[in-house]
């Protein structure tokens, strides 16, 4: 039961940190409104940051050597991992697909550019890397 509220808790608070920006990413919502909407979500992850600093639960995070804690942690060792390296190749599919788009106009028209396109498109490529070397530095701590 605690190892469902330890998961639970965070991620419901996240969710319900990041619900006012889902307009504003939608484009329903522009101007004024989308700024005010940021500042508001930017103040609340703060406040669910310090409201976690002040109020540490105790009995959840202690582990005393169990066993079934180590292997709790070494799970949610394993969940960051894939966690990291997917955010990861989605942020740089999503960099290489605008990125590689713009590079095949750029040399359609001048051909002389084709070596600066290509360092932008593995630019974006760079970002799975890093989340890769993020997963392998958490594996080694397992």
């Amino acid at each position: 039961m605690k190892t469902v509220l330890l998961f639970t808790l965070p991620l419901i608070a996240l969710i319900l940190t990041a619900m006012p920006l889902v307009p504003v990413f939608r484009k329903m919502v522009t101007g004024k409104q989308a700024k005010h909407r940021l500042v508001a979500n930017l103040c609340s992850f703060f406040g669910v940051c310090l409201l976690a600093v002040l109020l540490p639960v105790g009995g959840m995070v202690s582990a005393a050597g169990d066993a079934a804690a180590t292997a709790s942690a070494a799970g949610m060792a394993y969940l960051a991992a894939a966690v990291s390296t997917g955010l990861a190749c989605i942020g740089a599919g999503v960099a290489v697909a605008s990125g590689a788009s713009a590079a095949i106009g750029a040399v359609s028209e001048d051909p002389k550019s084709f070596g600066k396109a290509l360092i932008f498109v593995v630019l974006g490529e760079g970002i799975a890397i890093y989340g890769l070397l993020i997963a392998i530095l958490i594996l080694n701590r397992v």
